[in-house]
């Protein structure tokens, strides 16, 4: 039973996650794009095709962590420091996405298909540029703490398995 929840576990985590950090890390460029070229329907279509992307897969993404526990009580692990470590991990990074980088992408999704942002002034526009550089930040920010609970994931340290 050990080994099918880890298999469901890693499977969710790749099938789920992978495409929230892909897709999330396009986005701010696409915006840019879709900033640039107001009248170009297809880069709003493909700013907004990211944006769903990231909220479907973050709903779908809830099955990592639900199998991650299952299979850490099957190991016995569940008290271990690297498990909590990477629990707190991936209360941060849920937080990181839902509260700095979807309403932020929501926005900027909203922008480009919701009129042109070019008819607002340069301020407008330039404040709209700004927000994708920080919204790549905070992307970034996601995505290195899943990388870095991957890492854990894989290392384990103080683990007596032999990992």
């Amino acid at each position: 039973m050990t080994k099918f929840l880890l298999a469901v576990h890693v499977l969710a985590a790749i099938v789920a996650i992978g495409p929230v950090t892909v897709a999330a890390s396009m986005f701010p460029p696409a915006a840019r794009r879709a900033l640039a070229a107001p009248d170009d329907a297809r880069a709003a279509e493909t700013v907004q095709l990211l944006h769903r992307i990231c909220r479907v897969y973050a709903a779908v993404g809830i099955a990592v962590p639900v199998f991650g526990f299952f299979t850490a009580g099957a190991m016995g692990v569940l008290g271990d420091t690297w498990l909590i470590v990477s629990v707190a991990l991936t209360v941060l990074a849920a937080l990181v996405l839902v509260v700095l980088v979807l309403p932020r992408q929501e926005i900027l999704a909203e922008g480009p298909a919701g009129g042109s942002p070019g008819t607002e002034g340069t301020v407008a526009l330039e404040a709209t540029r700004a927000a994708t550089v920080q919204l790549a930040m905070f992307t970034g920010i996601f995505n290195l703490l899943w990388a870095t609970v991957t890492v854990l994931m894989i290392v384990r340290p103080g683990s007596t398995t032999g990992a």
